[in-house]
């Protein structure tokens, strides 16, 4: 079956950057995470600790921005469309796919052809994105009670002494990491599992064809063959509409 367009309007460029920032940090902090739980080599612990710790404040920072910029920038809310609404709707439940739970894990089981189609995040990327701060803010909580600075600091020497001791904090912290590293396959396989098309816009701002949907009537309304003229699908009937409005 046909896919839904891919435009620009769908990851405006502050969020192409937080994407980029989150997925150098997450990078770093598993491979120097790696290291300094297996030292295969000497001579780069304090260079591994140190590169983890700045890491793991920026991505911190950068969840942060990302989730107010949610509230302040405006993308499109479903693929297929330049139509543009506050980015934060698109995490909440949405009337175009809020009932679309079962169908989305067929389809990403290949139990089920044909993709439901309407919001721009299937509602299992929704689940998994919703996730992902409040466990973000749990890896630093615990990379914080293991780290020497503010390890007998009140609310981290608190959490140890609850839990059994800096062994089973490196444990709960350890595992967390291989929560990430399965996010971020499962992420690359729900972004691509259509084609290619959704990484090439935000890594390489590339569009990509296909059908034009409209959020405010739910449904397909045509297909935009994004033309090199510039005179695409979309562009030609927001010209149209706009020549009826003015009675040309």
């Amino acid at each position: 079956m046909a896919h839904l367009a891919h435009y620009r309007e769908a990851h405006p460029l502050p969020f192409v950057i937080t994407h980029w920032i989150n997925l150098i940090a997450m990078i770093v902090l598993i491979c120097s995470g790696f290291y300094i739980h297996f030292p295969l080599f000497a001579g780069w612990m304090g260079v591994a600790r140190g590169a983890h710790m700045l890491f793991a404040f920026i991505l911190v920072i950068n969840m942060l921005v990302r989730v107010i910029l949610a509230f302040f920038v405006k993308s499109a809310p479903t693929g297929g469309t330049r139509k543009v609404a506050p980015d934060y709707k698109s995490f909440l439940p949405q009337k175009d796919n809020r009932h679309q739970l079962g169908a989305w894990i067929k389809y990403y089981l290949f139990l089920k052809k044909d993709h439901p189609l309407g919001a721009k995040y299937g509602v299992p990327q929704k689940l998994s994105y919703m996730a992902i701060p409040p466990l973000i803010l749990i890896m630093a909580f615990t990379g914080l009670c293991l780290w020497g600075p503010t390890m007998n600091i009140g609310p981290f020497f608190g959490f140890t002494e609850l839990v059994g001791g800096l062994m089973v904090v490196r444990i709960i912290h350890y595992y967390l990491m291989w929560v990430f590293i399965l996010f971020m396959f499962i992420h690359v396989y729900l972004a691509n599992v259509e084609g290619l098309a959704p990484t090439k816009l935000i890594f390489l701002r590339k569009e990509h064809g296909g059908l034009v949907y409209d959020p405010d009537v739910h449904n397909i309304v045509g297909e935009d063959d994004l033309r090199e003229d510039g005179n695409s699908q979309a562009d030609r009937q927001t010209k149209a509409t706009s020549s009826a409005s003015k009675g040309i």
